[in-house]
């Protein structure tokens, strides 16, 4: 009897932890955190947290999405830069496209301000002993995060989760010997801060930088061997202290031992169990505020702790995993059995990376994607910026600002199709910040009195203007304004996802009308009597002329043609729809048909300049000349196939190595061609292990792929690779438009089973599915408002309708 009950324990134990290792929610390690791309990241979608769980020493790192450099930008900082346009036009038509290049400078403005860190809790530990049974996780199941050892015959554990409802990070401490939880805390921050104990809180308040700088750190504004005019800058600034308030408050609830204090740290001797409570605010409001306030991030974060320390640690739990899952839950996929042993997460990824069978660890990067979104993105005006809410680095890659001409609007192409759509938000209500200075941005850089328009990068204060610091940087990146008429796109899918139309009305049709008035405006005829953009640049690509030279400047390049192709018939849709605005209407449906058409080069390959030019670099990470396919619908296989054909020769010239970003990209380019296996191919190479930044091997594994923590490599961290892979899972399963749904369109062999369970298809329809050895056997489709869709699935075609509320089963 005892051999047969130890047997059962065995066998229980067995499967558990075969279970935890094979978990398609579970990412665990056993070991801590030694960098950044191998820690745990939790968010609420405005405090983030970076958790490493180390045994003496606990490094947390602490984010505000709302804490950046700088202060409501002028956006009329060069109000006649639009004057240079007749020369840079004149330079183009004489096909000089070097004097083009130089002019094209003079349509630049400042560049965008910086995400900052907010600070570092370090959790000090008294441990003498030596420890045993680490293991560290994070269940996206329910976003919390634990830590266990041992220390001498005591279990000591850790539990961590950051709370939307109550706006709060919870950090509870056990023992299971009572007595033994011996820690002090300390906070400090890479900004102009202070530390102070006050009854029993430990509090750090400071200040953001005025400007984004690579040179600025805590001592100053300025760099290490400053000039005359950047000191006088910087005591003037020191008198004015301009900037971003922010304050941090960390509190503890002891159920025994003693609570302690010294002069700037907090902690607990003799205790059994400890609750650390932690707020966050800053002391922005909005985009066109000044948010140089002192005291009002105080008492935001006071208020903050004081609600949340009234409440038991069970009633922050309940309600922060209820507010969770009510997102999470919506989708569940399942590709079938797996046979993948017993691994940590970073031990699957390097034996994934060899080629080898873990059907669960696709799952999780997918369920990581939607995790991810959940945690950084519930913000109104504030959307997930290039390293989501999680940025430990002073001066971040690419000041981890929105880059829009691809990675802000990567980020959220799993809002609508993976069931997040209230995720979604922070995006659009940021889409109309920059609507209003970029009217002004339309006016002073383009010379265009209507509608908005916004260039490569933006910040948090909506920043419109091309950047390049007044002429100093290079065109290829600096000069682009196409980025009004590619967000514009954003607000039509969340309508036809959601089929909203209140929302269409009030808030989406009008910044999608002016988007595409500033189109309309900026569309110029060229030689041949089509209408083309000029200048314009391809995404930070350059070509090369007959004659040699390598620029970026041109005019009628295919990436602008195709956002604005799509930008205008979505706003002709969109008025349609509204029965509004016939007239306006009219001039896009006119313009639409005579814009310059696409071209196929010598190569096959859809040409991405005017001319059938020869790329610098062939293999160039961006792919924007495919915008039309993806994310743009107006090219397909079946209704345009010579264009798509080309498409696929684009993609195939340039391979698929390249950043983890762009991989996201190609993956759903692919699927779009329908081709799964293809896509497939892609997603295990975006899913390649590599090495955290800083670590030194003998044999390092670089390039783009994924870090040990399952964090995008571009390299370095860069969030939007997560979210455009978890979105291509998606596009591989099911493809939408308005009146038709395409159910496992790019089907890969290696997910010959599996079913899916909440995936949303354009029309306002939710899809669950299972198929068997690559055939759909069932499917369920409901509907939120009532409607008509034709379901497709290879050959096989049937057309349903929907009430509001209705769910049909079909046994395909």
């Amino acid at each position: 009897m005892n051999v047969t009950k130890t047997f059962l324990i065995l066998l229980f134990t067995f499967f558990c932890i075969k279970s935890t290792a094979q978990s398609s929610h579970v990412l665990w390690y056993n070991q801590p955190a030694e960098f950044f791309e191998e820690s745990l990241v939790l968010g609420n979608g405005k405090l983030g947290a970076t958790v490493f769980g180390g045994v003496n020493s606990d490094k947390i790192y602490l984010n505000d999405v709302t804490l950046w450099s700088g202060e409501p930008v002028d956006a009329g900082m060069n109000p006649y830069a639009y004057k240079n346009l007749p020369e840079i036009r004149e330079a183009l038509n004489k096909e000089d496209y070097k004097l083009a290049e130089e002019l094209n400078k003079k349509l630049q403005g400042k560049n965008s301000e910086s995400y900052a860190p907010l600070g570092t809790i370090e959790i000090n530990n008294s441990h003498k002993g030596k420890v045993a049974n680490y293991h560290r996780e994070l269940d996206i199941s329910n976003a919390i995060s634990k830590v266990s050892y041992e220390v001498d015959g005591a279990k000591f554990t850790r539990e961590y989760f950051v709370s939307a409802p109550d706006q709060i990070m919870i950090i509870k401490l056990t023992s299971s010997q009572k007595g033994t939880l011996n820690f002090d805390i300390n906070l400090s921050s890479l900004l102009k801060s202070n530390v102070e104990i006050k009854n029993n809180v430990l509090e750090i308040s400071g200040i953001a930088p005025m400007h984004e700088n690579p040179g600025y750190n805590k001592m100053g504004y300025f760099p290490a061997f400053p000039t005359a005019e950047q000191k006088e800058e910087a005591a003037k600034e020191a008198k004015i202290t301009r900037g971003t308030r922010f304050t941090s408050l960390l509190k503890i609830k002891n159920t025994d031992g003693k609570i302690t204090t010294t002069t700037n740290t907090l902690g607990v001797k003799n205790a059994t169990e400890a609750i650390i409570y932690v707020s966050v605010a800053t002391s922005f409001k909005a985009f066109n505020i000044n948010p140089s306030v002192d005291g009002i991030a105080n008492v935001i974060a006071e208020k903050k702790l004081s609600k949340a320390f009234s409440k038991s640690f069970d009633e922050l739990k309940n309600s922060h995993i209820a507010d969770y899952q009510k997102f999470y839950n919506r989708v569940n996929l399942d590709l079938g059995k797996t046979t993948a042993p017993n691994l940590p997460t970073d031990e699957r990824l390097l034996r994934y990376a060899d080629g080898k069978e873990d059907k669960n660890l696709e799952i999780l990067y997918f369920n990581y994607g939607r995790y991810l979104l959940i945690s950084s993105s519930r913000t109104l005006g504030v959307p997930a910026n290039l390293q989501g809410i999680w940025n430990p680095h002073l001066n971040p890659p690419w000041s981890s600002n929105y880059t829009m001409n691809i990675n802000l609007e990567e980020n959220y192409w799993l809002a609508e199709n993976t069931n997040l759509s209230e995720m979604h938000l922070p995006l659009l209500s940021f889409i109309k910040n920059l609507s209003v200075t970029g009217k002004i941005t339309a006016k002073t850089f383009y010379g265009v009195n209507e509608g908005w328009a916004a260039a490569h990068n933006s910040d948090i204060w909506a920043m419109t203007n091309p950047v390049g610091q007044f002429g100093k940087e290079d065109p290829m990146w600096a000069c682009w304004p196409m980025a009004g008429a590619w967000l514009s796109t954003h607000i039509w899918e969340h309508y036809i996802f959601t089929q909203d139309k209140e929302y269409l009305k009030k808030e989406g049709y009008p910044l999608m009308k002016g988007a595409a008035q500033f189109c309309l405006a900026w569309l110029v005829v060229d030689k041949k009597g089509n209408l083309i953009t000029a200048p314009s640049t391809s995404p930070e690509n350059q070509y090369i002329t007959p004659d040699g030279f390598v620029g970026a400047t041109m005019y009628g390049g295919t990436a602008d043609l195709a956002m604005i192709r799509e930008c205008f018939d979505k706003t002709i849709r969109a008025s349609k729809i509204l029965n509004i605005d016939a007239d306006f209407r009219a001039e896009l449906e006119k313009d639409l048909v005579n814009l310059h058409p696409y071209q196929i080069g010598k190569k096959g390959n859809l040409q991405e300049w005017y001319f059938d030019w020869d790329d610098k670099d062939p293999k160039h990470r961006h792919q924007s000349q495919l915008f039309g396919l993806f994310p743009g619908n107006h090219i397909t296989p079946e209704k345009t196939p010579d264009l798509a054909e080309a498409s696929r020769k684009t993609l195939e010239i340039k391979g698929d190595e390249t950043t983890g970003w762009s991989k996201g990209w190609r993956i759903n380019l692919w699927a779009r061609l329908w081709d799964g296996n293809r896509a497939y191919k892609m997603f295990r190479e975006l899913l390649r292990y590599v090495d955290p930044d800083g670590k030194k091997t003998e044999t390092p594994r670089r390039g783009g792929g994924t870090y040990p923590n399952l964090f995008d490599a571009h390299p370095p961290f860069q969030i939007d690779g997560n979210f455009g892979g978890a979105a291509a899972v998606a596009e591989m399963l099911v493809q939408s438009d308005e009146n038709e749904i395409r159910l496992l369109p790019a089907l890969p062999d290696a997910w010959e089973t599996g079913s899916v369970r909440g995936i949303c298809a354009r029309g306002g329809f939710a899809i669950e599915m299972n198929w068997e050895n690559k055939i759909l056997k069932k499917v369920s489709v409901s509907s939120k408002i009532g409607g008509k869709t034709t379901l497709i699935n290879g050959d096989k075609k049937q057309t349903i309708t929907l009430k509001k509320g209705e769910s049909l089963e079909i046994n395909w």
